[in-house]
């Protein structure tokens, strides 16, 4: 008989999306106050102990996660630009109270005399001494060990760049600019695109009628990968690299007030600063990573560069038009993809026909459910359930094959576009999952944002195997957050090391690889016949086409990071020109030319606003460790359960309670190793 999982699941209501702007500050004011509450009797106890600091801090951090994560969510994803606003102002109101808390040395004073007290002793369990540790660390890094002075300054520069950060944040998020082409101008984009573009109607006056291309990725990729004119993927493509121009300043003063943090702090640079705690541990070792890619990927990406060169002229030569010296920014996408038609036979608006969304998403929840022994339900939703109509709701469950079904928590996904919605595909935590003070679990809630295409009247929304692939990553960092079971929510699910939180969803992109998986994945949207095998090799086959230019132009990214964070002196700093380091260097280590058009691309370049500053580097390092996982435990025999579960237990459960690197040992049955990265880079050149 099967599960009622319905009944399993009321009792973990989900939570509810109706908040007002209104309740929106006050919720925010009220977490203000109950830290500020918190830290108040915390500074006052004399006798510090594991239960009268520790746990309280703990317990609080596990209470307020929610509702602090929930109320600022809503501006990434609600159609109320008042709730939006709102929304700004309650996360700077919370930014600026949280370093405010955090920079009390009252606090820190006894805090640091309970860890002195505790720090060598063997009677802790180990997440809580990876707690206490964790903590200590966070204090040095605010500057409490430092004199007043410096203390103050330090909390002057973590304001700004706070709001700094939520300001660039908004800006992207709010930013609604179009560019109008001629039906002309866009030949070559499909047919079912351009229906989902607004319309400008010609007149008598004998103006043609217009099509507004907005800068979301439904819009811009497929004007880029697929209008023959020239002129109008520049257009577009320049147009998307100088939108939310407000940003550009906003970043430059960024990096100013992160120089002088680190500084104020003592580090050399603040990338010193910001990998202390990450795998990488410190700049030389990232720097040496990627000089060292540069080197292997350069000669390698300049074959690619020359034969895509040489397609694109004979293409231009067929449609009677002047050779050109270059492949220039705008024509990465279209000709890659006309690569990949032409001698490839790889039709990826084709191959689109096979991936209906709804239909690849329940498949795609299937190979989670057989590896991971989970069990995903879609719920029923009400206006006061999620915060949009199109958003779904699933209770996701575990442990179904030993016939005890355990509620493991929420997932809402959110996959199509909207004004002021956030532009690209990401995973949100917005419950972490814990143990309260009574013992009982408190199952953790994730959301899915994504872009996808509409569906139209004519048929469903249907999903280019690029976006499968990105569906399949963001899922993975959602099963990371879903089947994780820690004591404490600083450790749930991706709260790892920051250089180590990609691995687990890159790991899972193989299966979009797999010609088995494929097959069982695809289903067309009107026969329901998979995927051929003569398409599947063919699709399998182009995965290394131009892969080199691909992790250049990901290097660029890691490396333009890291050249802003590793400035060490007043004189460097002086130097920093944004705008030429990010032209330059693209050009330089790509080899794809700009033809003398500077943007101002850095302005849309949100991970370095907030989050993966210093980090970027981050997708490639984690790349070495998802490479070595499958390779070992999944490339013979990619649905292999008794592996899957292992890896679930290993990796996914664990979180960041214990320490990666521990972890990836205890699962490899050996120290993890690059080989595997390297085989899948380099090897089918």
């Amino acid at each position: 008989m099967s599960p009622d999982y319905s009944k399993l699941a009321q009792s973990h209501p989900a939570p509810k999306w109706d908040h007002t702007p209104e309740q929106v500050i006050s919720i925010a004011k009220e977490l203000i106050a109950k830290e500020k509450s918190l830290n108040d009797k915390i500074a006052a106890i004399q006798d510090p102990t594991i239960e009268n600091v520790f746990l309280p801090i703990a317990y609080h951090s596990n209470d307020t996660a929610l509702l602090e994560h929930q109320i600022t969510f809503y501006q990434h994803v609600s159609t109320s630009k008042e709730l939006r606003d709102a929304l700004t102002e309650a996360e700077q109101l919370l930014q600026e109270a949280g370093i405010e808390q955090n920079m009390r040395t009252d606090v820190y004073q006894v805090f640091n005399k309970l860890y002195q007290q505790v720090v060598d002793s063997t009677s802790l369990d180990p997440e809580t001494k990876r707690y206490l540790d964790k903590i200590n660390i966070f204090y040095i890094q605010n500057g409490l060990h430092l004199p007043e002075d410096k203390r103050n300054v330090v909390k002057d520069l973590k304001t700004k760049l706070s709001n700094l950060s939520t300001e660039f944040s908004k800006n992207l998020n709010e930013e609604k600019g179009s560019i109008s082409f001629t039906a002309n101008q866009l030949d070559g984009v499909p047919k079912d695109v351009i229906d989902q573009f607004k319309i400008q109607e010609g007149g008598e006056d004998g103006k043609e009628t217009l099509y507004q291309m907005t800068f979301k990725y439904p819009d811009i990729i497929p004007v880029l990968k697929y209008a023959k004119d020239q002129e109008t993927r520049k257009t577009a493509y320049l147009g998307d690299q100088n939108k939310a121009l407000a940003n550009a300043g906003i970043l430059e003063e960024m990096i100013r007030l992160r120089f002088k943090l680190a500084k104020t702090l003592g580090y050399l640079t603040y990338a010193d600063y910001a990998l202390q705690e990450r795998m990488a541990k410190n700049q030389e070792n990232v720097l040496t990573f990627l000089n060292d890619l540069k080197s292997k990927l350069t000669s390698i990406g300049r074959i690619e560069l020359n034969k895509l060169i040489e397609f694109k002229n004979k293409e231009l030569e067929s449609r009677g038009i002047p050779s050109q010296p270059a492949i220039y920014n705008w024509d990465n996408f279209y000709y890659n993809n006309l690569l990949l038609e032409k001698e490839y036979n790889v039709d990826h608006q084709k191959i689109s026909e096979y991936f209906p969304m709804e239909k690849t998403i329940k498949k795609m929840f299937g190979f989670y459910e057989h590896l991971f022994d989970a069990k995903f339900v879609e719920t029923t939703t009400s206006s006061s359930t999620v915060w949009h109509e199109d958003v779904k709701q699933y209770a996701v469950f575990q442990d179904i094959a030993k016939g005890t079904p355990q509620f493991m928590g929420w997932l809402l996904l959110d996959l199509h576009p909207r004004e002021g919605k956030y532009g690209h595909a990401a995973n949100f935590t917005l419950g972490p999952g814990y143990f309260d003070e009574q013992g009982n679990r408190v199952t953790p809630v994730t959301s899915l944002v994504c872009n996808f295409t509409k569906p139209s009247s004519e048929k469903p929304s249907l999903l280019k195997h690029n976006e499968v692939t990105t569906f399949f990553h963001e899922l993975g960092h959602g099963v990371h957050n879903l089947l994780s079971v820690t004591k404490y929510s600083r450790f749930h699910g991706t709260r790892v090391e920051r250089d180590f939180v990609e691995t687990p969803s890159q790991m899972l992109e193989f299966w979009t690889w797999s010609k088995d998986e494929l097959k069982n994945l695809s289903s067309h949207y009107k026969t329901n016949e998979p995927l051929d095998d003569t398409t599947i090799d063919q699709l399998i086959r182009s995965k290394n086409v131009n892969k080199a230019i691909f992790n250049l132009n990901q290097l660029f990214y890691g490396l333009f990071d890291m050249t802003l964070h590793t400035v060490a002196t007043e004189a460097e700093l002086e130097k920093v020109d944004l705008t030429k380091l990010w032209n330059e260097l693209r050009e330089q280590l790509t080899g794809i030319q700009r033809d003398n058009n500077d943007t101002k691309g850095y302005a849309s370049f949100g991970h370095i606003a907030g989050g993966y500053q210093a980090g970027y580097y981050g997708y490639l390092y984690s790349q070495v460790f998802a490479n070595d996982i499958y390779y070992t435990l999944f490339k013979k025999e990619p649905m292999n359960v008794d592996n899957g579960l292992r890896y679930r237990d290993a990796i996914l459960r664990r979180g960041g309670s214990k320490d990666i690197m521990d972890c990836l040992t205890e699962l490899l049955e050996r120290e993890p190793n690059s080989d595997a990265f390297l085989e899948e880079l380099l090897g089918a050149q």
